[in-house]
């Protein structure tokens, strides 16, 4: 399978000599195109400092990330810019949709922003639209939505580029459990019907048991990985569970 993600031995320190904090600490795996991995990890494990390094927000003190071959590290100014408009879809735990646009404007954005012609920006908009099941929410502004209905915009958001990767931070944490299921299923549905590349950290057992491999992170380092393969989701979840009671620590921490 084609590789959309490499992470090659990267390590992240904060602070100075006196005082150095490693929070990631010689960190290495891949991603295949298709592929739907959770990470997991207690708090303060190296989980969101590995996704803003992934998502160009924080740089790597060491080591390299490729994206589809492109070594990210390496880039800068217009380069980066254009690599995270353009190549990288984000998921976000509070939505972050714009309030004084309507669903379809929030959606429609990026495409704007890349010079898509209208025509093809409406026809994108109402395909994913139809996808995802926000179709009637579509002129409605975020205060109008409720938090699923957020959240799968939000989702729209993030693929109607077709990125090569989509990062998932926390996506269920500010949503109930129904709501949380029905994010879950759209994500299965983004992975398995439109084979959408999704790489999500998450604290959560139940919404990591959607993914198709679990990694998970100790103190800055890969600690274990276990692959769903033809488990049901049930029986993924308790070889998830497993592993986050090898992980010890506080148990509410990672489920």
């Amino acid at each position: 399978m084609e590789q959309i993600l490499k992470i090659d031995n990267i390590e992240k320190y904060y602070g100075s000599k006196s005082n150095l904090t490693k929070a990631l600490n010689g960190i290495s795996f891949d991603v295949a195109r298709g592929e739907f991995v959770a990470i997991m990890g207690a708090s303060g494990s190296g989980k969101t400092t590995l996704l803003n390094c992934i998502s160009t927000i924080d740089r790597v003190t060491s080591g390299h990330i490729y994206v589809a071959s492109a070594d990210i590290t390496k880039l800068k100014g217009n380069a980066l810019n254009r690599f995270r408009r353009e190549e990288l879809g984000f998921i976000f735990q509070d939505f972050n949709l714009l309030d004084t646009l309507t669903a379809y404007e929030n959606i429609a954005l990026a495409l704007t922003v890349q010079g898509v012609k209208p025509t093809v920006i409406e026809e994108r908009v109402h395909k994913i639209s139809r996808k995802l099941n926000i179709k009637n929410v579509l002129q409605k502004y975020p205060y109008q939505m409720s938090g699923g209905q957020k959240q799968r915009v939000a989702s729209a958001r993030a693929i109607i580029t077709n990125p090569k990767l989509v990062l998932a931070d926390e996506p269920t944490g500010a949503l109930d459990s129904k709501s949380a299921r029905m994010l879950l299923e759209n994500f299965d549905h983004l992975n398995k019907e439109l084979q959408a590349t999704i790489l999500m950290v998450t604290h959560d057992a139940f919404t990591a048991s959607y993914a198709s491999r679990v990694i998970f992170i100790k103190d800055g380092k890969l600690f274990n990985e276990i692959h769903r393969g033809d488990d049901t989701r049930k029986e993924f979840f308790d070889k998830i569970i497993d592993v986050v009671t090898i992980l010890g620590g506080d148990l509410n921490d990672v489920i």
